[in-house]
C-alpha cells in the first residue's frame, strides 16, 4: 500500500484548494458492474487511512450487500489521485442502481458534479441507465462513460475487433442521444462523449484495465493486444494489462480532466437546485463556493449509529466546524454541531472542518433527515431549502411483519423507525384494527432488503405475511345525485361523484395543481389545461393525498361554513377507505350540490355529519361503474431475437403487454408493462424462458383498472383478507329505500 496511505492531514490541505477536489458517483444500471468499477478505483487509489487499507467490497459494507452482489445505500469515500503531477482529492459517492432505491440516486446527485456512467458492452443501455442518466442532467451533473466488460465482448461473443468498435459506437450514439434529449440547452454540446478527446473509457472493471484513446496514444498501446491477451487465455496477459493500463489511472485522469470543480459546477447548478435569492448573501456565497461566506450544508444521506444520527452531505457555501449553532430549514429547529468528519470507505476520520465544496459528515443533530438544508443561525431569514426532491416511484407492495419472538416487538418498532428515517422510500403503519405494523416500499425486493436490514443491521427476526399489493378503488362515469342523512335525521346532504379526467389527475400528481394555491390561479389552470369549467374550478373545497376533489356547488346554505371542516374530515375519511374493498380512492371529483344542516350546534356534530356524508359519497362510488385500480410496472427486457417469443409467453401468462419491441445490436429490446401483482417471482421465469441470457430493469409505470372478469373475485379475496363481510354493502344499506 505505502505511498497511497495519506495522513488525514494532507487530504485537508488539499480539499481546501477547491481547484483540486471532485465530487462523482457512478451510476449504472443493475449489474452492470458499478461496485466492481468502485473498488478497482478504490483498490488502488484511494484508501487514505491506514486502517482500512486493503479490504475488499469495501463500498458494499453491509452483509446484505456482499450476499446479494447489489448495492443498497450509497456510501462515500475520498480518494487521492496525481494527474500532470499534481494532487486532487476525488469525492466518490456510490449510488445504488437498483431501481427500488431511485430516491436514494436522486439524493446523491444533488452533492455530486460529474457521473461515471457504466454500461455493460453485452448490454448497452437499457432503462435504468436512461433513468439515472435523466435524473442526472435534471441536476446538472455532467456524465462521462464507461464502457465495461469488453472482455465478454471478446471471450463470450468471440467479436472481430470490427465488430467491437462498431458495437462501441452504437453504445456512445445511445448515450450521445439521452443527452441530446434531457440536457438543456447550454450543456447539450458541450457534454456530447467524444471519445478522441477521452470522455469514453473502455475496460474491464473484473480484470481492473481500462483504456481511453488519449491513453493508447500515451501508452502506445493497441486494441489488438489486448484482444490477443484474451485469445490467448492466459492469466498473466490479462494481469499485465492491469499493470499497463491500470482501470483507475484511466478513470481518475478522465474523471479530473473532464468533470468541474466545484466553484466551476455551482456557478451552473447553484440556479437550477436551489429555490432562494441567487442575490443574497447565501445566493452569492454558493455561486462562488466561498469557503468564508455563510454555511449551507445539504445532507442527501441520514445513518443510525449507536453514537446517534449521522449526516453526510455537501457543504455548498462557508465552512462546516464542530461547536457551531445551525438552523434546518425544513423542519424549522436549531441544533449544535458535534462532530464533523471526512469518510474513508466505512468509516469516518474525525476532523476540525469541512471547506465549501466537499463532501463531509456530521452528527449532533438529532432530527435531521435526508433532504434538509442547513445553514448558520445568523442567516436563517435568507435561507431557502434546496427544492422539493421528486421522487420517480410511490410505494405499492405491503407486508404485514411481527417479531418471531414477542419480547422483541419493543426492538422491532425502534429499529422500523430508523429505518424509515434512512429511507424515506418505506413507509410503516400501524393497522388500528389488528395491531399489525405494516410495511409499503416500491417493490418487493426492496421489502425484502428491509427484512434483511431489520435481521443484520439491528438483530430483530420478524415474520412477514406474503407481500400484498395495494389496489386504488375509483369510478368510471357520474352517478346521480344521492341525499345522505345523519342519522338524527336532522341534517341531509345531496351529492355526486364521477371520475377525474387524466389531465387533472396529472396536473395534481405533478404537483402544478395543489389544495393551498389561490383558489383563482388553481381555476385558471384547470380551465385551461384540463377543460374545467372556470367557475367549479373555483369552489374547489379539498385535493387530498390520493387525488380526488371535493367541489362546492352549493348556494346559500345556511351554517355550511360552520361545518366546513367536519364536511371535509369526512370527505377524507370516504376516500381514504372507499366501499369496495376499504382501499384508498383515487381520481374521484366529489360534488357537493345543496344541503340542510340544523341551526343547532348540538345536533350537527361528527357523529352525525360523518355517516352522511360518507355514505351518500359511498353510495355515488357503488352506482358510478367502479372498479379496483391496480399498480402496474414497466419492464424493460434485453434478449437474443430467438427467444423473443418465449418471453412474450410469460409476460401474456401474467397478463402483461408488449408495448414495443424494437432490435438493439445483436438483441431485442421488449418494453412492456405487468401488473405488480403478477411480478412475484416473476425474475425466476424471464431467466428460465431465455435460458439466463435475458436482461431487465423495471419501474413503477401506472395505475390501471383491473380487468373486469377478475374484478369480483378480487373485491371478494380483499375484504376477506381484511375480515370484511364478503361482498361491499348496498346502496340502499346506506342511504336507506
Amino acid at each position: 500500500m505505502g505511498a497511497r496511505v495519506k495522513l488525514v492531514s494532507e487530504i485537508e490541505k488539499i480539499m481546501s484548494n477547491v481547484e483540486q477536489v471532485r465530487n462523482i458517483g457512478i451510476i449504472a444500471h443493475v449489474d452492470h458492474g458499478k461496485t466492481t468499477t468502485s473498488d478497482s478505483l478504490l483498490a488502488a487509489a484511494g484508501i487514505i487511512s491506514e486502517r482500512i487499507a486493503g479490504e475488499a467490497l469495501v463500498l458494499d459494507y453491509l452483509n446484505v450487500e456482499k450476499q446479494r452482489g447489489i448495492t443498497v445505500k450509497s456510501a462515500n469515500i475520498s480518494l487521492y489521485h496525481e494527474y500532470n503531477g499534481k494532487p486532487y482529492v476525488i469525492n466518490l459517492i456510490d449510488t445504488p442502481g437498483h431501481v427500488d432505491f431511485s430516491g436514494k440516486v436522486t439524493r446523491s446527485l444533488r452533492v455530486l458534479d460529474g457521473a461515471i456512467v457504466v454500461v455493460d458492452a453485452v448490454e448497452g443501455v437499457m432503462t435504468q441507465t436512461e433513468t439515472v442518466i435523466r435524473q442526472s442532467l435534471e441536476e446538472r451533473v455532467r456524465p462521462i462513460l464507461f464502457i465495461n466488460k469488453v472482455d465478454r465482448l471478446i471471450k463470450e461473443l468471440k467479436l472481430t475487433p470490427e465488430q467491437i468498435q462498431q458495437r462501441f459506437i452504437e453504445i456512445i450514439r445511445d448515450v450521445n442521444n439521452l443527452i441530446e434529449l434531457y440536457a438543456e440547452p447550454e450543456f447539450r454540446k458541450k457534454w456530447k462523449l467524444n471519445p478522441s478527446e477521452g470522455t469514453v473509457a473502455f475496460g474491464s472493471a473484473k480484470d481492473k484495465w481500462g483504456i481511453s484513446i488519449p491513453m493508447v496514444q500515451k501508452k502506445g498501446v493497441t486494441f489488438k493486444e489486448i484482444i490477443k491477451a484474451y485469445e490467448s487465455g492466459s492469466k498473466e496477459k490479462i494481469a499485465e494489462l492491469a499493470k499497463k493500463l491500470p482501470l483507475h489511472e484511466t478513470l481518475l485522469d478522465m474523471v479530473v480532466r473532464f468533470i468541474p470543480n466545484p466553484r466551476e459546477a455551482q456557478r451552473y447548478r447553484i440556479p437550477k437546485i436551489w429555490k432562494g435569492d441567487l442575490n443574497s448573501e447565501i445566493g452569492r456565497a454558493m455561486l462562488n463556493a466561498d469557503p468564508n461566506g455563510p454555511l449551507v450544508f445539504y445532507v442527501n444521506d441520514v445513518r443510525v449509529e449507536k453514537t446517534g444520527l449521522v449526516a453526510t452531505g455537501r457543504v455548498f457555501s462557508g465552512t462546516l466546524r464542530p461547536g457551531e449553532e445551525v438552523y434546518l430549514v425544513s423542519s424549522g429547529e436549531t441544533g449544535r454541531v458535534l462532530q464533523v468528519s471526512l469518510y474513508m470507505g466505512p468509516f469516518r476520520e474525525i476532523t476540525k472542518a469541512i471547506v465549501a465544496g466537499n463532501i463531509g459528515a456530521v452528527m449532533g443533530l438529532e432530527n435531521v433527515r435526508a433532504g434538509e438544508t442547513i445553514v448558520s443561525v445568523a442567516y436563517k431569514d435568507q435561507a431557502a431549502p434546496f427544492e422539493q426532491l421528486k421522487y420517480v416511484s410511490e410505494p405499492v407492495v405491503t407486508i404485514a411483519v411481527e417479531p418471531v419472538r414477542i419480547q422483541d416487538l419493543p426492538k422491532m418498532i425502534e429499529a422500523l423507525r430508523k429505518l424509515t428515517i434512512e429511507d424515506p422510500n418505506l413507509v410503516v403503519k400501524i393497522n388500528e384494527e389488528t395491531g399489525e405494523y405494516l410495511v409499503s416500499g416500491m417493490g418487493p425486493l426492496h421489502l425484502e432488503i428491509a427484512l434483511t436490514f431489520l435481521k443484520e443491521k439491528y438483530g430483530v427476526e420478524v415474520k412477514a405475511s406474503p407481500p400484498i399489493v395495494v389496489y386504488r378503488e375509483t369510478v368510471r362515469t357520474a352517478s346521480q345525485v344521492f341525499e345522505g342523512k345523519s342519522p338524527n335525521k336532522h341534517n341531509k346532504f345531496y351529492i355526486s361523484v364521477e371520475p377525474l379526467n387524466e389531465e387533472t389527475i396529472e396536473l395534481i400528481q405533478k404537483g402544478i395543481v395543489t389544495e393551498g394555491q389561490d383558489p383563482k390561479e388553481r381555476a385558471r389552470i384547470l380551465a385551461d389545461k384540463a377543460g374545467w369549467d372556470y367557475d367549479e374550478a373555483r369552489r374547489i373545497w379539498a385535493i387530498d393525498e390520493n387525488i380526488n376533489v371535493f367541489v362546492d356547488k352549493t348556494v346559500g346554505v345556511q351554517y355550511l361554513r360552520e361545518v366546513k371542516d367536519t364536511v371535509l374530515a369526512a370527505f377524507r375519511l370516504a376516500t381514504k377507505e372507499g366501499p369496495l374493498a376499504a382501499e384508498p380512492v383515487r381520481g374521484i371529483k366529489v360534488i357537493l350540490h345543496d344541503a340542510v344542516i340544523h341551526e343547532d350546534p348540538v345536533h350537527r356534530g361528527p357523529a352525525q355529519i360523518y355517516p352522511a356524508v360518507r355514505n351518500a359519497i359511498w353510495a355515488g362510488i357503488l352506482t358510478a361503474k367502479p372498479t379496483l385500480l391496480e399498480p402496474l410496472q414497466k419492464l424493460d427486457i434485453r434478449v437474443p431475437m430467438e427467444y423473443v417469443s418465449n418471453i412474450a409467453a410469460v409476460l401474456a401468462r401474467r397478463r402483461g403487454r408488449i408495448l414495443e419491441v424494437q432490435s438493439a445490436g445483436m438483441a431485442a429490446k421488449i418494453i412492456a408493462e405487468v401488473p405488480v401483482a403478477e411480478s412475484f417471482d416473476l425474475a425466476g421465469e424471464l431467466r428460465s424462458a431465455a435460458a439466463g441470457r435475458a436482461f431487465w430493469g423495471t419501474e413503477f409505470s401506472r395505475w390501471a383498472p383491473v380487468p373486469d372478469n377478475m374484478l369480483e373475485d378480487l373485491i371478494r379475496k380483499i375484504r376477506q383478507r381484511k375480515g370484511l363481510p364478503p361482498h361491499p354493502p348496498r346502496v340502499e344499506d346506506l342511504i336507506g329505500p
